[in-house]
């Protein structure tokens, strides 16, 4: 970077925006789409945050299998703003197949599907002939979901309940909570029910399930995520007139007396008439200065939670769909990332594990001991198939822990400092830490700056808020 002290140029108001995940991404593309000069700024040397690839030998892998929904209307913008909607696409309509490995007589396939019914007929079908419920058990989780249609997400008791004792309460098995309830609350919230806000789990399956009869149908990136999160995104903000800046980190945020902001970084202080740090929590309570937030110590009430991903690749195929949802076994979900990888031969398994505080410090041939076997159990042609990697990635704080009260604790995008705006998914965007969250933030850390500013909204940018 150059030296001395940058400040606006003749182009008018200039932002700094701190963090280059998806949140600070979005910030900064709704910026500038705005007219406003912004400068990138992530300490890491690639943008994407915690959605990212690397490389190993010969393959692009992805540090975790992340997945968005059709009601991810803000994710599908940004993934239609740099271009890559094509690269990530949804399902034609929800199909997931679960495997119970816990059955006598050996596992068994069931299928959680949608028809083109309005809802909640659209799952009545699926639920009707899922085999991994007892015929009790289907009708109270139609009772149990009819119940949850009606809770109000804007009343703020929900928060302080537990998604696990509303279940009980409303008639659910520990049977139908492991092969429902948790098969998707575990994936999307990245906690079990028992730990979950009563309100993130009611605002997950609402919004994804009892909302639009497409709302859950799944998309995935077909090619590895840097492809999308970087690579793409870099493009875009390249040809929006970022500066973009990788492997600098910021050393400190203050303002400067006439409503302006500092930032600092190595050999260079940055003028702004905004800034907006996109940064986790722990990092923006760091670099918050005082008075910014009236409690800013709820920041680190906020907790996180790990999750696990563990990666195989066979010499051979193994799993002829593209991804599965597991029963009766650690294993959670499992994806084929062989073509994305840019494996030629055999085939690449990714497991991703949720809400994986036992085992996130596990070492990695004692995670080879638990999960090749119960890979063995699920898929019966990797019985005679060679191993010929096994390798672990561990995101020790993936996500916000969305446990109940953790609604109280997330900030709005506006801070108390004129002028200094939060973004990221742990804050109050109402939904759990996802990328629709993170982008969300960073959408309305966007809107809040240019209100600030005087500046027009880019009608464009705003359009998925009336679709959701």
């Amino acid at each position: 970077m150059t030296h001395g002290t940058r400040s606006e140029g003749p182009d008018g108001r200039h932002a700094v925006v701190v963090g280059g995940g998806l949140a600070g991404t979005t910030a900064a593309l709704a910026l500038a789409d705005a007219g406003v000069r912004v400068t990138l700024l992530e300490g890491r040397p690639r943008l994407g945050g915690l959605a990212f690839s690397f490389q190993r030998g010969e393959l692009t892998i992805d540090n975790g299998q992340h997945v968005y929904l059709r009601c991810c209307t803000a994710y599908r913008w940004f993934l239609d703003r740099v271009e890559g909607a094509a690269l990530a696409p949804l399902q034609d309509r929800l199909d997931v197949p679960v495997l119970d490995a816990a059955r006598p007589a050996g596992r068994r396939l069931g299928r959680l599907r949608r028809d083109a019914l309005p809802v909640p007929l659209h799952l009545g079908r699926s639920l009707a002939a899922y085999p991994h419920l007892s015929l009790a058990d289907r009708a109270r989780v139609g009772r149990a979901a009819l119940a949850l249609k009606g809770l109000d997400l804007a009343d703020p008791a929900l928060d302080t309940q537990d998604f696990g004792s509303w279940l009980a309460a409303h008639g659910q098995s520990a049977r139908a909570v492991e092969a429902l309830w948790d098969l998707v609350g575990v994936a999307t919230l990245n906690a079990v029910a028992g730990d979950a806000s009563l309100g993130l789990a009611a605002m997950v399956f609402k919004t994804g399930l009892l909302s639009d009869p497409g709302a859950a149908d799944i998309g995935w990136a077909h090619v590895p995520l840097g492809d999308l999160h970087d690579r793409l995104a870099r493009k875009a903000l390249d040809s929006a007139g970022v500066r973009t800046e990788v492997r600098t980190r910021v050393a400190s945020v203050s303002g400067n007396g006439d409503g302006r902001w500092n930032v600092q970084v190595p050999g260079e202080t940055l003028q702004a008439d905004a800034v907006v740090l996109a940064v986790p929590q722990r990092e923006a309570h760091d670099l918050l200065p005082d008075g910014a937030l009236d409690a800013p110590e709820r920041l680190l009430g906020i907790g996180t939670a790990p999750i696990l991903n563990v990666h195989v690749v066979y010499d051979r195929k193994v799993l002829a769909r593209p991804f599965f949802a597991a029963l009766g076994s650690p294993v959670q979900w499992v994806f084929d990332r062989t073509a994305a990888s840019g494996l030629r031969d055999g085939q690449y398994l990714a497991l991703s594990q949720s809400a994986a505080q036992d085992e996130i410090d596990q070492p990695v041939a004692v995670l080879r001991e638990r999960y090749l076997p119960e890979l063995e159990r699920l898929l019966p042609l990797t019985r005679g198939a060679e191993v010929k990697d096994f390798f672990v990635t561990r995101e020790r704080t993936a996500t916000f822990a969305p446990t109940p009260g953790v609604e109280r604790l997330r900030p709005g995008a506006r801070t108390k400092a004129s002028g200094l705006y939060l973004a990221g998914a742990w804050t109050a965007t109402g939904w759990p830490a996802t990328m629709e969250s993170a982008v969300r933030s960073g959408v309305g850390a966007a809107d809040a700056v240019l209100d600030a500013l005087g500046r027009p909204r880019p009608r464009h940018l705003f359009e998925f808020e009336e679709a959701a």
